[in-house]
């Protein structure tokens, strides 16, 4: 099985991403793969330097540049969960994978920024106006772009994550089974 998830920012991709890696599944981020870029590049890997490193791949090497880096690791032994989708070209290039699903993860914008403030990232904006503002820019559609609130679209399943940790776990475990059963016919 492999899951990908997509989200707006702080909507608890990373909680689920981990939950699911306590369950046995192998773990790759694409906004992994742009910090190691990042890196190698001597950028600071803040998320605005990301968004703008990530949409000059896609220029450079093509839309689902992230995720068909990404494919090269998978083999078919493995459950897997791919953390940080944020354009249509990825979700494209990962759906002719056998056993690839969607997840979206969504809560209500004011949860958001507030877990944005707690996990005090560099670069995440201090004010609900810079945070709302930063979201529009990031849904701005082009194939270089990110497009969220296109991913969340092609979402196979969309969880809200407005309830707590156990709530979150309980939506996930519950999403996973009617896959499973789905995938069983």
């Amino acid at each position: 099985m492999i899951i990908g998830l997509t989200g707006a920012n702080a909507s608890g991709k990373g909680e689920m991403a981990n939950y699911l890696k306590s369950k046995g599944f192998k773990y790759y981020s694409l906004s992994d793969i742009l910090r190691e870029e990042a890196r190698a590049r001597g950028i600071e890997p803040s998320r605005e330097n990301l968004i703008k490193l990530g949409n000059k791949l896609r220029e450079q090497a093509g839309p689902s540049v992230l995720a068909d880096l990404t494919i090269k690791k998978i083999n078919d032994r493995n459950n897997y969960v791919i953390d940080s989708i944020r354009n249509p070209f990825e979700i494209k290039a990962l759906r002719k994978l056998n056993n690839f699903t969607l997840i979206g993860i969504d809560a209500p914008v004011g949860i958001r920024f507030k877990r944005a403030i707690a996990r005090n990232r560099p670069g995440d904006p201090k004010t609900l106006e810079e945070f709302t503002e930063k979201e529009r820019k990031e849904n701005i559609v082009s194939s270089t772009n990110q497009q969220l609130e296109n991913c969340l679209k092609a979402a196979d399943a969309v969880l809200m994550n407005d309830s707590g940790m156990e709530g979150l776990h309980k939506k996930i475990d519950e999403t996973i089974e009617k896959i499973q059963k789905a995938r069983m016919g």
